[in-house]
Parts: C-alpha cells; structure tokens; sequence
C-alpha cells in the first residue's frame, strides 16, 4: 500500500480527484443558487404581468367612472374559491376601485402610494389563513388612468416550481457522482496511457545488468519531465560500458602477455632433472597456466557476442570432453566415466562454449575428489548434464557464492582461483539455462547444466539472443 502512495500515476490520479471534486461541488452550488435565483425572479416577473393584466382590464363607463372588466382567465383565477390569489385595484387618490377579497382591500387601504418601481410585502395570515402571501404592488398606466396595482400568491402558488427544483437536486444526487467517477476514470486511463513510454522505458532500465551494458533506453516519445532523466541513465552506461570495456582489455592484455613466458618456464622445467622441488615448481606452474587460460577464456566471453542459435548434440560434446580429459583424470589418480542417455539430446545452442562449461564442471569435480574417486557425467534425455563427484560437498550457503568470479571455499587442498564455475554460468545463462547444485547420495556434490528443451526444425519459447553481449568484471 505504501508502495501505490508514491506512485506517480497514484499521485496524479488523486490530485485529478480531489480537484474535479472541488469543481464539481462548486458548480453544483452555483447551479442550484442560480436555480433558486430564477425561480424567484420568474415569480417576480409573473407577479408583475398579472398586475399590467388588471390594470389593463380597468375601463371608464359611460358616467366616467372606472369598472374592472377580468378577462376569463383572471376571473378564475380571482374566484372567491381559488384562495391562493388576491388583488387589490385603487385610484390614485387611494380609494379601492376593486378587490378579491375585500379583506385584502381593508388590508392595504393605509398602504402608502406604490411607485413606478414594484415593491415586495408579505402577509403572514391573511384572512385568517395559515399561509403567507407574497406579492408587490406598484403603480401602472391604465385606460382609466393612473392605478396602484398589489397582486400576491399564497405560499402554495410555488409548490410547482419547489418541485421542480427538489426534483433538479435530487437528480443531482445520483448524476453528479455517476459522472464524477465516469469523467475519473477517463482522466485515469488518459493518466495510464500518457505514463505507458514510462513504464516500457522502466521495463528496459530493469532488464539492464552487467551482462547487457550495451542496452540503451530509448529517449523518443517520452514526456518532456522525464527527458532529461533518461538521457542521463544513458550516458550513465556509456560510462559504465566503457570501464568495462576497459577492464576486459586489461584482463585480455595480461593474460595474453603471460602466457609467452609461462611457457618458456614450463619448457624450462620440462628439461631439468627430477627433484621434489622441481615438482613442486612444475605444480605451480600448472597452476598459473590454468588461470591464464581461464582469464583468456572470461575476457573472450566478455569480448565476443556467442552465437548460440546452432543444434548441438548435447551427447557427443560430452562424450568429446570426457575423452579430451579422461588422461588428465588418470593423471590426477581419479577416473571419468560417461553415462549417455541411449541417443543424441538436442539443444540450442554454441558447441565450443558448452565444451568449455562441461570441461569446467568435470575439471572441478576431479581437483576436488578424493584420489582413486570415478566421476561420473551423466546426460538426461531433457537436455541435462550431470557431474557427480564424492569430494567434500558445497554447504547450501555457500551454493551460490561458487558461481562468483573469484569465490574460493575452504577448505584443504582446494586449487584454482576461483574462475570454473563463473565461467560455466555466464554460458548457461548466454544458453537461455541453468547451472545449479545439489547433493550427491552416496556424498560429494552433483552440479547440473539444465538447458531449454529443443528438437531440431522446432522453435522453442526459450531462446538466448545471439547478440548478447557479457560485461562480467
């Protein structure tokens, strides 16, 4: 949860909430303040027709006096039943030319001259009525003369127009958030989609390690904010890809440079008499031949890119390295044996590179048996190689530090610089598979290759790139 807090698509998904929320509530205000303003004025300005109305229905009879002649549509609504509509007429010496009801002329007789500009009253129980009246009188041009004019509605004349708007609100009650979480959810998937170049440029930043330093993030497409970050990731590994590249030169340099004099040693000791010192020179040597050639072989990897798209018969190549070193086993007072599956195991993959990590794995296992042990390579019809020996065994802590570049264990009579199995995993992982440990019952350690399954014409799910480069240190 704390983890979705600091999201960026999070973060501005919220800040979009809380900000339409804002904008809606407000307009919702406005909206019904402007309803309920219109619904006064259109009261109003109602009021105000149906006082032009009578005073337009006022006429002088024959002796000159004025007579209110209602059209039907005022004389029902004036009736003596309607009760929810009064009127007042008066001279403008103030005497009341007609009324409905005469209450309401008794009401407004000491009510001051009204003028050109309406003015609003109220009557709060009126005629004995629980209801309140509100209404306005002003004065008007008439064909009998000047005239005061007060018109009122009763309370429940409005009831209409409160419906109307109670029934706007409630509306607003179930729309506005419908279209509120509606307009979110556009403005979120809008959020995702502009934030998707991100995501694939994070994609490729988390597939980047020392084995793809050459990998750049592409720096199209991207919003402007994230630009310049990305541009710095990058030049970020132009410098890292050139320490490497550095480093792999250096290590490539010196093995190559010692291998001219190591050779001239061993040349040299080759022809001298046989004492237990010169054995143990000869022994030392060995030893730095077998580091130079290992170093070789790791700035190689790191140099070249591995083709690994060839089909390989999993069978001969180690039938091929078992028969390569089974006299230097023999050398070393241990034996090899090959147990093949019956028939070749097709994988997918570089034949000289899964030479070198098979010979790596049997080399290991003969310096670390006991003198007079078999070893036994075994090949499972699923494409595996297994190396079983019954030397001292790897604790499972330490099971995966023996795959580090340099990690030695402890232990007496261990040899090497720790290089072998390194080695063997970055050709496993160029392979698209595996190298891993586990115990041999009989005691001792059984170290598996696993590659991908593969039959030849039949492309397989798990490829390795065969542009790929390895930038190990």
């Amino acid at each position: 949860m704390h983890r979705r807090f600091r999201s960026l698509q999070f973060r501005l998904a919220l800040r979009l909430a809380l900000l339409f929320v804002a904008a809606t509530a407000i307009t919702v205000g406005v909206l019904a303040y402007r309803a309920y303003e219109t619904a006064g004025s259109l009261h109003d300005r109602e009021l105000s027709l149906r006082a032009e109305d009578l005073a337009g229905s006022v006429r002088l009879d024959d002796a000159g006096n004025p007579r209110v002649e209602l059209p039907p549509s005022l004389v029902r609504d004036y009736s003596a039943g309607a009760g929810t509509d009064v009127y007042a007429i008066r001279a403008a010496d103030g005497h009341v030319i007609a009324a409905s009801p005469q209450s309401f002329a008794d009401r407004i007789k000491g009510w001051p001259a009204p003028g050109d500009d309406p003015s609003y009253f109220r009557l709060a129980g009126h005629d004995g009525s629980s209801e309140s009246y509100y209404g306005l009188s002003i004065a008007l041009d008439s064909p009998a003369g000047p005239l005061w004019v007060s018109v009122a509605h009763a309370g429940e004349a409005n009831t209409l127009v409160q419906s109307l708007l109670w029934e706007f609100g409630t509306d607003l009650t179930w729309i506005i958030p419908l279209f509120t979480l509606v307009t979110l959810a556009i403005g979120i998937l809008a959020i995702r989609g502009g934030l998707k170049p991100v995501r694939a440029v994070s994609r490729m930043a988390a597939e980047i390690g020392p084995h793809t330093t050459s990998v750049r993030l592409p720096e199209k497409h991207l919003p402007s904010e994230i630009a310049p970050l990305v541009h710095a990731i990058n030049h970020a590994l132009d410098r890292l890809e050139q320490g490497f590249a550095v480093q792999r030169q250096f290590t490539a340099n010196a093995a190559h440079e010692l291998r001219t004099p190591l050779a001239i040693i061993t040349g040299a000791l080759d022809s001298m008499a046989e004492t237990s010192e010169l054995a143990s020179l000869k022994h030392d040597i060995a030893r730095m031949n077998r580091l130079v050639e290992q170093l070789l072989r790791v700035a190689r990897l790191d140099a070249i890119s591995l083709d690994v798209s060839d089909p390989v018969d999993l069978e001969a190549v180690a039938g091929e390295v078992v028969a390569m070193m089974a006299p230097w086993a023999v050398a070393q007072d241990r034996a090899v044996a090959l147990a093949g599956s019956g028939g070749p195991v097709w994988v997918k993959g570089n034949t000289h590179a899964i030479q070198d990590a098979i010979r790596n794995i049997v080399e290991n296992a003969v310096l670390y048996s006991p003198r007079g042990d078999e070893i036994e390579v075994r090949i499972g019809p699923a494409g595996t190689v297994s190396v079983a020996d019954h030397g001292p065994g790897i604790p499972a802590v330490d099971r995966e530090r023996v795959f580090g570049r340099f990690w030695r264990g402890k232990g007496a009579g261990i040899e090497g610089a720790g290089l072998g199995l390194s080695i063997t995993r970055d050709i496993m992982t160029r392979h698209g598979g595996s190298a891993g440990i586990k115990d041999n019952p009989d005691g001792g350690t059984i170290l598996v290759l696993s590659f991908p399954s593969y039959r030849p014409g039949v492309e397989t799910r798990a490829k390795a790139s065969s542009t790929l480069r390895l930038d190990t240190c």
